[in-house]
């Protein structure tokens, strides 16, 4: 039985709940993962990461009236090579709650969670991502340097660079380094998930969760550095950040950020006329065009 487990695949949960009152009046009416980041909707950009990690067996976890909408736009999955389950969370009763809700369908396989607003863009992403994948055991959190810690969880090292602490929301952060919305965790992760009360917020705190793996000395924290960009684009300004700089990069670079379809090609999870078929629907935009130019790319090298 221990080798079963062992052999099973990791699975990813995308986090896209919460009533998004940062973003009022935007999300009276619709979903915060369903705004746009330049040219595609929010979730895209987090589903991207899930794949470039690997994993291709994912559950969106939302709220009530907001996963009809996502389900709208993402389907079941399978035009892209992948398998969506979708749960609903009835209320925000914090990140950590993912987990429990999830519990039957991660059947103790490892996983990640992404959080639905987060954007991570860097050169050597997948290699990273594959990295902390194929730990077997423990959790693996990143961190990035941002000039406002007090609104996220922090993490202090020592001169080994040994993650000490990890709080959340400090009043008077002792350190710049935020944990950014990217979690990969073993197969513990539901059994501690159990473990933890609603912190004062009534929440399931995901720090809470971090907590456990680190007093077994079994938290990995990598830092993402120089030439990494990430973007938590739950407030108005930092939504317009994420937009002007997807637009940046693929207008200056000609090559797509956040694109679910190309990602899914290049991982091998779509052919070239698959994605054809994809950017045909959207011809009339420039994703589209560069979609189809990627696709006709890969239908020449296959002649």
């Amino acid at each position: 039985m221990m080798e079963n487990k062992q052999l099973k695949s990791t699975k990813g949960i995308l986090l896209a709940g919460g009533s998004g009152t940062r973003l009022y009046p935007l999300t009276l009416v619709s979903s915060k993962q369903l705004l746009p980041i330049y040219d595609k909707p929010m979730i895209y950009y987090p589903l991207t990461t899930l794949m470039l990690a690997g994993i291709r067996d994912i559950m969106i976890i939302s709220t009530p009236q907001d996963i009809p909408q996502i389900k709208r736009l993402l389907g079941d999955g399978s035009d892209l090579g992948l398998r969506f389950e979708y749960c609903v969370q009835p209320k925000p009763d914090g990140i950590a709650q993912a987990f429990i809700l999830a519990e039957e369908w991660l059947d103790q396989s490892p996983c990640v969670l992404v959080l639905g607003d987060n954007l991570i863009f860097a050169p050597h992403l997948s290699q990273l991502l594959q990295k902390a994948s194929q730990r077997k055991s423990g959790a693996t959190i990143f961190s990035y340097q941002v000039s406002d810690p007090e609104r996220y969880g922090v993490v202090t090292f020592d001169e080994n660079n040994k993650v000490t602490q990890i709080i959340e929301k400090p009043t008077n952060p002792p350190s710049n380094w935020a944990v950014t919305g990217l979690y990969f965790y073993d197969s513990k992760v539901t059994e501690y998930a159990k473990c933890i009360k609603p912190s004062d917020r009534g929440e399931y705190e995901i720090t809470d969760l971090n907590q456990i793996y680190l007093e077994n000395d079994d938290l990995h924290v990598e830092r993402l550095g120089r030439g990494c960009a990430w973007l938590d684009a739950g407030v108005p300004a930092s939504l317009m950040q994420a937009s002007n700089f997807v637009q940046m990069i693929q207008a200056r670079q000609g090559i797509l950020v956040g694109s679910p379809a190309e990602v899914a090609y290049h991982r091998g999870f779509i052919d070239a006329e698959q994605l054809r078929k994809i950017a045909k629907k959207l011809l009339k935009t420039d994703l589209g065009r560069m979609l189809m130019d990627v696709a006709n790319e890969g239908l020449g090298e296959k002649k």
